[in-house]
C-alpha cells in the first residue's frame, strides 16, 4: 500500500482516481487545491504526490516547487493534452513523470510503481561521505552506488529519484552514449516510444546541481543527434 497525495480540482478526476487507487489498496488523500495539498504534506506524509498543474489559487507549478525545496517525494503530474507547455514547465520543476488525462487505473499504477522504484529509503541518520572502497570519484563528485549517495566537493547533493537514477545509470558506463528512448526505458521504464522531454528537463535539473557551469557540462554530456553520455571529464 502507498500514500498517495492526489491534488486536483476537478470532483469527476478526483473522484475516478480516488476508486480506482483505493480499489488497488492504495491510501489516497484528495486535496482539491494547493493550499490544501500543501497544508498535507506535514499530516498525511505522502509517499507520493499526483498533482494536476491547472489549480485554483496556488498553481501547480508552484507546488511542484515548493515540495521540491522540502521533500524529494516522487511526484507525477496529470495533464491534458492542451496543457502542453505548462507540463514541460512542470517537469522542469521537479516533476519525476507525467500522465496524460483521463488515464486508466492500470496506466496510473505502472506509471506509479516505476517511479517508487527510482525512490531512495529516507536514512533519518546524517549522511557521511563514504569510504574509499564505496566511491566512485568523478572529478569534483562522489558516487556512492551501495549507500545511494553523491557528493560534490565533499558536501552531499540532494537529488530527486528520477535525477539519481539517471546520474547512476550513465555514470556506470562512462564515455557510452545512450539514446533518450535507451534513457526512457531504463530510467522511466517506458517500453513504448515515450516523450524525450522527460529525459531532456531530468538532464537540465542534474546539471543544475552537478555541473560547475550548466551551460558548459563536463558529466552529462550532449552528443547531438544521437543523446547523452557522462564524461569523460
Amino acid at each position: 500500500m502507498t500514500r498517495v497525495l492526489l491534488i486536483e480540482d476537478d470532483p469527476a478526476v478526483q473522484k475516478g482516481v480516488v476508486l480506482a487507487l483505493r480499489r488497488r489498496g492504495h491510501d489516497v488523500l484528495a486535496a482539491a487545491s494547493g493550499e490544501e495539498g500543501m497544508d498535507a504534506l506535514d499530516t498525511f506524509r505522502p509517499e507520493l504526490i499526483l498533482l494536476d498543474l491547472m489549480l485554483p489559487g496556488m498553481s501547480g507549478l508552484e507546488v511542484c516547487r515548493r515540495v521540491r525545496e522540502r521533500l524529494q517525494v516522487p511526484i507525477i503530474i496529470l495533464s491534458a493534452r492542451s496543457d502542453d507547455i505548462d507540463m514541460v514547465v512542470g517537469l522542469e520543476a521537479g516533476a519525476d513523470d507525467y500522465v496524460v488525462k483521463p488515464a486508466s487505473g492500470e496506466v496510473l499504477e505502472a506509471r506509479m510503481r516505476a517511479v517508487l522504484r527510482r525512490v531512495v529509503p529516507q536514512d533519518p541518520a546524517p549522511h557521511r561521505p563514504p569510504c574509499d572502497a564505496d566511491a566512485e570519484q568523478h572529478g569534483a563528485l562522489t558516487i556512492d552506488r551501495t549507500g545511494l549517495q553523491v557528493f560534490k566537493d565533499g558536501e552531499e547533493l540532494v537529488l530527486a529519484p528520477s535525477e539519481l537514477k539517471l546520474l547512476l545509470f550513465l555514470s556506470g558506463s562512462p564515455g557510452q552514449v545512450f539514446s533518450r528512448q535507451q534513457l526512457l526505458e531504463q530510467v522511466w521504464e517506458h517500453s513504448y516510444y515515450g516523450d524525450s522531454r522527460l529525459v531532456d528537463a531530468c538532464v537540465m535539473r542534474l546539471r543544475g546541481k552537478i555541473e560547475g557551469d550548466p551551460r558548459k557540462p563536463g558529466y552529462v554530456q550532449t552528443v547531438r543527434g544521437f543523446g547523452y553520455r557522462f564524461g569523460p571529464l
